[in-house]
């Protein structure tokens, strides 16, 4: 009896020594690099984005060495664009462009990164700095790789951007008309003509550009 036990206890080592153990389960010892991609990518594609970074994370760890580690960065990157933490995600991206400047991927990584700020971007009423963000980065994916599928994403979210930037200084000209701050709207109502022209505005901005220069000119006659 002693003997079929000692015997049982040698067979459930050698079965545990050669299996790839699941994760949550035991300790994943023996773990391949493509096994730990395959496992975070699933959890990708199930939402389970902080188990996805795990898998990813050990994988960078483990083997970083193996070609998996490149897609594992990606992987961590897109985990966090995906779960909505866009700092984290914005900061795992500028890390792979700076370790991986002639990356193959690297269109996309740039779009990505323009999405992180373009997904952050307030209304017309509010600060526009993450507006501002996104224009440079997909301005530089556009110059950088003008003939990308993913240049061609960015024109569209380009103008997006440009368009609300503009609806922004119309805002606030129209804002100081209102309190007949008219030098300083005339500033915000020229600078739309020139920096944002053709985003369906030229319209209304054409009027108070008119009317904003007619009060300045009655005011100057107030004055002589």
């Amino acid at each position: 009896m002693r003997l079929i036990k000692i015997l049982s206890i040698i067979i459930l080592i050698s079965f545990l020594a050669g299996c790839h153990f699941t994760w949550g389960g035991p300790r994943m010892r023996s773990a391949t690099p493509e096994g730990l991609y395959e496992y975070g990518y699933s959890r990708y594609q199930d939402g389970k984005y902080k188990k996805a970074i795990e898998a990813f994370q050990r994988l960078k760890e483990e083997y970083p060495l193996s070609k998996f580690a490149i897609m594992a960065e990606l992987g961590i990157a897109d985990s966090y664009f995906s779960e909505k933490e866009y700092a984290e995600a914005e900061m795992c991206y500028t890390d792979f462009i700076n370790l991986h400047p002639t990356n193959e991927n690297l269109p996309y990584v740039l779009y990505q990164l323009g999405m992180c700020h373009y997904k952050q971007m307030y209304s017309i009423d509010r600060d526009q700095t993450e507006t501002l963000k996104a224009k440079k980065e997909f301005e530089r994916l556009i110059s950088r790789f003008p003939s990308s599928k993913f240049a061609f994403m960015a024109e569209k979210k380009l103008r997006d951007c440009r368009k609300r930037l503009g609806e922004h200084e119309f805002y606030v000209g129209h804002f100081y008309f209102k309190i007949k701050k008219y030098r300083a709207a005339l500033n915000r109502f020229e600078n739309v003509t020139r920096e944002y022209p053709n985003l369906g505005m030229d319209y209304k901005v054409s009027y108070f550009l008119h009317e904003t220069r007619r009060h300045l000119e009655q005011e100057e006659k107030k004055e002589n």
